[in-house]
């Protein structure tokens, strides 16, 4: 996920020092909501990588599903986000949709998990003594 959000970052310090140039439109190019839905669930793929899957195995690559999922490449992907970022305030903006996505899905389930803990709490006494910590809150900070 890091990794992800470097090359992001990087790709627009890059693109920012260039020039002010807007690119031509690809002729493939993803249309913004679905480049906002895309990059949520490549955040969410890259960070699935670090934890296992229900049949127990660790770092699995999600990417071709995504692809898959949005009927695209990693060329036409990489179109894209590269012409989005030549237009950093657009791209910027493309960002925190993301970014704010990530914190609902994040908020939600630590909803989830708190409910499901004070029915298990509601149902063994020792577990009422116990307070709700989140597993990982590296997603959004």
């Amino acid at each position: 996920m890091k990794k992800l959000i470097v090359l992001l970052f990087v790709s627009v310090f890059v693109l920012s020092c260039t020039s002010n140039t807007i690119y031509e439109k690809p002729k493939n190019l993803i249309p913004k909501d679905s480049m906002i839905d895309l990059l949520v669930d490549m955040q969410l793929a890259v960070g699935a990588r670090s934890g296992k899957n229900i049949d127990e195995k660790y770092g699995l690559d999600y990417m071709p599903l995504i692809y898959e999922k949005y009927n695209i490449d990693s060329t036409r992907f990489a179109e894209s986000s590269f012409y989005y970022a030549t237009d950093v305030d657009h791209y910027t903006k493309i960002l925190k949709k993301v970014k704010s996505t990530l914190k609902k899905l994040k908020d939600e389930n630590e909803a989830i998990l708190e409910e499901q803990d004070s029915i298990k709490k509601a149902n063994n006494p020792e577990l009422k003594k116990k307070k709700f910590v989140p597993v990982n809150d590296s997603l959004v900070k």
